[in-house]
This record gives C-alpha cells, sequence and structure tokens, in this order.
C-alpha cells in the first residue's frame, strides 16, 4: 500500500517560510532507517535527502511568511501540507501526518503525534522539509546577510533577535510574531 508521510519545519521561526514534505518510501521502505531531522546529524540528513530523491515519490508545499501572518501559523501549515499532497507525482492510499490535527479537507489522513520518531514515512518527510528549508535559508542569508540565516535558519536566537532589534525586520521576516 502506497503510503504518503507528511512533516513541516519552520512553525518556530521568526523568519522565512513553513516547509512541508511529503514522502512515499514504497519499495525503498526498510532500505534506510529514518529518524526525526532533529534527531539526525547534517550530514546524515543530506544523505537521505538525496536517497529520498534517487528512490522515493516526494514533494514540497511552501506557506509564505505573508501566508503564516495572514493565516496563523497553524493554518498555514495546514496548507503547506495540502500543498505538499497535491504536489505528490501519485496519490497515496493512506496519509499519516506529524502531529495532532489532520488539516480540513484531506482524506484517507490520521494523525499521529511523535509521528516523525514513529513512523518511518514520516521521519523521512521530516528529513526532506528541513533540509530544502535550510538550504532555502542558506540562500536568503546571502540576500539578508545581517541575520545570520545560514547559521539560524530563522529561528529566534540571541545573535538573530539582536540582528533584528538593529536592522529590523526584512521582507521574509513574520510580521506577526512577537520578537
Amino acid at each position: 500500500m502506497m503510503i504518503a508521510g507528511v512533516d513541516e519545519v519552520g512553525l518556530g521561526c521568526l523568519a522565512g517560510p513553513i516547509i512541508s514534505a511529503a514522502v512515499i518510501l514504497g519499495d525503498f521502505k526498510g532500505k534506510v532507517i529514518f529518524k526525526d531531522s532533529k534527531k539526525t546529524s547534517e550530514r546524515n540528513r543530506q544523505l537521505q535527502y538525496s536517497l529520498i530523491k534517487q528512490n522515493c515519490y516526494y514533494s514540497i508545499g511552501v506557506a509564505t511568511p505573508h501566508e503564516i501572518d495572514e493565516l496563523n501559523v497553524l493554518n498555514a501549515s495546514h496548507l503547506a501540507m495540502k500543498r505538499a499532497l497535491k504536489n505528490l507525482p501519485v496519490f497515496p492510499k493512506q496519509i499519516l501526518i506529524d502531529g495532532s490535527h489532520v488539516p480540513e479537507g484531506i482524506q484517507n489522513a490520521d494523525s499521529v503525534i511523535k509521528g516523525d520518531s514513529l513512523i518511518q514515512e514520516i521521519s523521512a518527510a521530516s528529513v526532506f522539509a528541513k533540509v530544502f528549508r535550510d538550504s532555502l535559508m542558506q540562500i536568503y542569508s546571502e540576500k539578508y546577510k545581517f541575520y545570520s540565516f545560514q547559521n539560524n535558519k530563522g529561528y529566534p536566537t540571541p545573535e538573530h533577535k539582536n540582528a533584528i532589534s538593529r536592522h529590523g525586520l526584512s521582507e521574509i521576516h513574520r510580521k506577526s510574531f512577537k520578537i
């Protein structure tokens, strides 16, 4: 049975989009053991990202900082998940989503609390979303040099907060977040 795992990254960031990934491991399941992206080294995440791209069905969904401000972070994360599922090249029979909610309108789906630690498809989606978003934040770091996105990825580190105090918000910062 084709099962899609779905997870997102970037909810707690002050800058950048929420990225959601959907991954179907298919016959590749069991060939690599995936873990929650937060419990995997950067080197291992990069390797697993490449393996997913070569061997699995995958897609990305994005919710922009503007959409996060407009919808709120939870609804924007659900929008990113819906977009990731819509972008899959094949339709899964079952969808497993990390967290406690299934976004409205998604059929044949179950939410799994701590799914990124329990379900291989969700763990793979966690890794895929994190590598994709980290790469995007690296690109943003070249345009917005003051904020050290290459180091903090948009999360509210002291260094990032100090940069905001000195330089204000960039166009990729979430204006609705309290800093």
